[in-house]
């Protein structure tokens, strides 16, 4: 199994190939890997135009997209924050509760909040990331973001925090999307919410990525570091009842 890459340095490595099964070195943008835990089903890994961006397509099921959605809407078990636009759910480590809008945005400050660990009910998707080889068993993913995007909202140009390391992963579910990538300059860590991630030079090449339902994409190398993603606001193409959840599995070295 080949060794992940864990920081930035490991940028200029190569980008790791699909190897589960030969590929078909006459159809360059896909290849074909078997798919763990789904008895003689496949997964088809479609390369995309953003160097080191992988997306597998269909990596979990309908049942199975339907109880994780039933999982993460369960108010027993899990909480949405609902102080952004967008709903917005977190497992592992620390999150900022943003104060509600005011005429003195001095008055409040955010407040820090501990996440819950990573629940049960997601480890089997993890063990298949794992039996994937999209994350070594020793390098499992501890933190996880959920996204529920509705009508025309959308998430601003960024890269995930360079406290991580690769891969990103990122289940969709619900309804179909498009992310767009922008190349960078150089790479750059600026956030969302300090505005340096606004700040960031880029090269104007941009690349719309369409994001099938139930599919996952998978950020290595230069994808990860070096190409900033957003999900465009907009309600165009998404029609009524549109609505996508997303889930961002991300590991810490």
């Amino acid at each position: 199994m080949p060794t992940k890459r864990k920081a930035i340095h490991d940028f200029f490595q190569p980008t790791k190939k699909c190897s589960r099964s030969p590929v078909n070195q006459d159809a360059p943008q896909d290849c074909q890997a078997e798919g763990p835990l789904k008895g003689k089903e496949t997964v088809q890994i479609k390369k995309t135009p953003v160097p080191g961006l992988l997306l597998y397509i269909d990596f979990v099921n309908h049942a199975e997209e339907e109880e994780t959605l039933a999982f993460l809407d369960d108010p027993k078990q899990c909480t949405w924050r609902t102080d952004l636009s967008r709903r917005t759910m977190h497992f592992g480590g620390t999150y900022c509760l943003m104060p509600q809008k005011t005429s003195n945005p001095t008055a409040t400050k955010p407040v820090v909040l501990q996440a819950p660990s990573m629940p049960q009910k997601l480890q089997w998707l993890i063990q298949r990331m794992v039996d994937s080889d999209i994350y070594d068993n020793e390098q499992r993913p501890q933190y996880c973001i959920v996204n529920e995007y509705t009508g025309d909202l959308g998430i601003s140009a960024h890269t995930e925090n360079f406290k991580f390391g690769e891969p990103v992963a990122g289940l969709s579910l619900s309804s179909p999307c498009h992310i767009r990538f922008h190349e960078l300059m150089r790479p750059c860590d600026g956030s969302v919410r300090s505005g340096k991630a606004a700040k960031a030079q880029k090269t104007r090449r941009v690349v719309d990525v369409e994001l099938p339902a139930r599919s996952l994409l998978v950020m290595n190398g230069p994808s990860r570091w070096s190409w900033q993603h957003e999900i465009v606001r907009s309600a165009k193409g998404r029609g009524p009842g549109w609505k996508r959840i997303s889930l961002t599995f991300r590991y810490k070295p």
